[in-house]
């Protein structure tokens, strides 16, 4: 290239830019190898095709080679050499055809696309397949900044499937798992496990006091308490009355310190063991302010009216248990989202008593995040929960409404794993731009089947397809069909055992 460059420049030549380029390129390389920083490789590539007949396995050839070809790629095949073709291609690193070239190792490591993240560690457990590599996603998400996950998927895609499977295998880690189920999905898997369930409802005998205070730690001042849980209570009128004034919030926060004070409930000393008020004693105290009509006629449907037979009644329940399931299917539809509120504050309180590593579920978070008190109280159990080892996993399917909160970023930031499922054309777009998804992955997760979607742990993501055993599988479905048929088994062997 030299000499053709100085015959050039000896004739009087035009400059050909081409060739100077080429031997500027080779002289680059040349002091690349001699640095060791470049190496440089004998290739062969070789592309085995598949199929299930010879006229399929002539179209696959024609369409493979057309768009090679149009990449300036040419191949052609192992004619009277197909023998040492399948030889070089199996996993004996023994190459029988001998076709290569001159490569250094920049352009070689393009020979290379298929690469993805792993995310297998040596402990954790097992949330799927890497459908790009095949390995296992091992993880654990108590070893991240925090222990909070968010998945969206549409109905039917798999994501209470896939939590269920996490449930079932964190369980046998030791962790302790608390779910919020509004469809009653997690009865069986609380029965399989040895686990409690609580069906909250109207009628239910399972009952839950607002007013309950938790118990003090060490190192905790009663005002502060005391304080913190009165303002909770606020947030839980504003709830359930729609909405306060100024005036209102005032006159509800001087009433809630009376009714604690009827009880010797102040900050001054320590109320644990101390009996909590219920709901007809704060309507008691309110009936005697100034001011206090209007919140008293809203007040009265939840203490002697329709929804009276809800909240008040002192707590009758314990979640001092591995597993435990709080079912909301029961509850009429306008009071779910104030029983999630009741529910979340009373298990915090709980789970402040005694730190241990714990996993709380919400299943259809959305409907937390419809209201922007509960939507604050969430937000506030992912930021703290980590002091106390507890990991929050909400699931949704209503991505547009989780979103719009103000607290719905928020939420997805907190939280080190989120898990994305196959989506709606509609919600398509909102998803790739919170989570800076890729045009291919946007596709994915378009095109994606029940149970697969893209995990994402910290600053790695992979595509995963969520994997269960059949005792698993028995124990989580919720496809109706399977269903019917596990009833219709459980059914003939209890039949045969009379």
């Amino acid at each position: 290239m030299q000499s053709q460059i100085n015959i050039k420049t000896e004739r009087g030549e035009v400059r050909d830019p081409q060739l100077e380029a080429a031997y500027q390129n080779l002289e680059d390389l040349r002091d690349k190898l001699q640095q060791a920083e470049e190496r440089l490789f004998n290739v062969g590539l070789y592309l085995t095709i598949y199929a299930k007949d010879e006229v399929s396995l002539d179209k696959t050839e024609n369409e493979i080679k057309g768009i090679l070809d149009s990449r300036l790629v040419y191949i052609k095949p192992a004619l009277f050499q197909q023998e040492q073709g399948i030889q070089s291609v199996f996993p004996f690193a023994s190459d029988k055809l001998l076709v290569h070239s001159k490569f250094n190792s920049s352009p070689l490591s393009s020979f290379f696309p298929f690469t993805s993240f792993d995310l297998t560690s040596d402990t954790g457990i097992l949330y799927g397949i890497n459908r790009h590599n095949s390995s296992l996603v091992l993880f654990d998400r108590f070893s991240l900044t925090n222990y909070n996950s968010v998945t969206f998927a549409t109905s039917g895609a798999g994501k209470s499937y896939a939590l269920k499977l996490e449930i079932l295998r964190s369980l046998m880690f030791g962790t302790e798992v608390i779910v919020l189920d509004p469809e009653r999905e997690y009865e069986y898997l609380a029965e399989a496990t040895g686990g409690r369930f609580f069906n909250i409802s109207l009628s239910s005998d399972h009952h839950i006091n607002p007013f309950d205070l938790p118990p003090l730690q060490n190192d905790e001042n009663p005002g502060d308490v005391l304080r913190t849980h009165i303002i909770e209570l606020v947030g839980l009128f504003r709830l359930m009355f729609g909405g306060l004034t100024p005036e209102e919030e005032t006159v509800l926060d001087l009433a809630i310190q009376e009714t604690y004070a009827l009880k010797d409930i102040n900050g001054d000393t320590d109320f644990t063991g101390q009996e909590p008020p219920l709901l007809s004693d704060f309507e008691m105290v309110l009936a005697g302010m100034d001011g206090s009509a209007s919140l008293i006629s809203r007040l009265q449907k939840y203490t002697s009216g329709t929804w009276s037979g809800f909240m008040n009644k002192p707590t009758n329940v314990d979640i001092n248990q591995k597993f435990v399931v709080f079912s909301l299917r029961d509850m009429e539809d306008e009071l779910k989202t104030i029983a999630m509120y009741i529910i979340t504050n009373f298990i915090w309180g709980s789970i402040r008593r005694r730190m241990t590593k714990r996993l709380l579920v919400i299943d259809e978070a959305w409907w937390m995040m419809k209201s922007e008190d509960t939507a604050s109280f969430l937000f506030s159990l992912a930021k703290r929960g980590r002091k106390y080892y507890l990991g929050i996993a909400t699931i949704t399917q209503d991505v547009d409404d989780f979103l719009r909160s103000p607290y719905g970023v928020p939420m997805i930031t907190n939280s080190s794993i989120q898990f994305l499922m196959k989506q709606s054309p509609t919600a398509i777009d909102n998803i790739q731009k919170t989570f800076n998804l890729t045009d291919e992955e946007k596709f994915l997760l378009l095109e994606s089947n029940v149970g697969e979607g893209i995990f994402f742990a910290g600053l790695k993501h992979v595509a995963v397809k969520v994997i269960a055993s059949y005792t698993e599988d028995q124990i989580i479905t919720s496809d109706p069909s399977q269903l019917l048929q596990i009833r219709k088994a459980r059914e003939e062997l209890k039949m045969s055992r009379m």
